[in-house]
């Protein structure tokens, strides 16, 4: 059977990595974007390339109605979603505590978990009458330790990690596992580049490894949750950090 992944904000970098993956492991890929058509455009045409199937949706996964429409499309092109890999990452504030607002906080919270409920609801009813399927989502190293000016990032992600869990442990009996991969700052990503290059050249150098990740390591451990390999792993963390941090 051929399996149909949904990959939210897909069109550049760990999205656009995960979905160019799945794409070449049989997957059916739909290449998510809210403001990105031609990039998006890119990375399907990629996907096609190499044999697979891919189809682009532009939707804001903050807005239920956009949502809707998109899960409804998916359901009359593909007849559903069995893999949501929810990458879609909203805007947020690098700001101390000292400075901080309730709406820089407050806002990323909002905006995060409700990316994170409106795709989770709109994907899993399906999953659930067919007995079959994958949750991944896109956590951080941050939502567990602090690092200077990530407070709104790694107070949202740390709501999102719990509300993982809950999602994992009433939806197991159903066949559908729930998963969080958590990379340390990625390489080649928009985010990197609101770095200075001192702080990039830094956060490379305390890690074991000696550099950041890149988005196509983070991808595989993604496409191992998102596939029938994991099947009985649910409700987990993964890092994916070279050694930065060891639990």
């Amino acid at each position: 059977m051929t399996r149909v992944a949904l990959v939210t904000g897909a069109s550049r970098g760990i999205g656009a990595a995960t979905a160019r993956l799945l794409g070449e492991r049989g997957f059916r890929v739909v290449v998510n974007h809210r403001d990105s058509a031609e990039e998006a455009e890119k990375v399907a045409a990629e996907i096609a390339e190499r044999g697979g199937e891919a189809v682009v949706i532009r939707a804001d996964v903050t807005v239920a109605d956009d949502v809707a429409a998109m899960t409804e499309q998916i359901g009359r092109r593909w007849g559903g979603v069995d893999a949501l890999v929810h990458n879609a990452l909203t805007p947020f504030a690098i700001t101390s505590y000292a400075e901080l607002t309730w709406d820089q906080l407050g806002g990323k919270l909002d905006r995060e978990l409700r990316a994170a409920f409106l795709v989770t609801k709109a994907v899993t009813p399906g999953m659930v009458a067919r007995g079959y399927g994958r949750l991944v989502y896109l956590s951080t190293g941050l939502s567990k330790r602090p690092r200077e000016g990530m407070i709104t990032l790694g107070t949202a992600k740390a709501a999102l990690d719990q509300f993982v869990r809950f999602v994992a442990q009433e939806l197991a009996p159903h066949g559908v596992t729930a998963n969080l991969v958590a990379p340390a700052t990625v390489d080649e990503t928009t985010g990197i580049r609101r770095l200075s290059p001192e702080r990039v050249l830094r956060l490379g150098e305390a890690t074991p490894m000696g550099r950041l990740v890149r988005p196509a390591e983070v991808a595989r451990t993604i496409a191992f949750f998102a596939g029938d390999e994991a099947g009985f792993t649910t409700g987990t963390y993964a890092p994916v950090n070279g050694g930065a941090a060891m639990d």
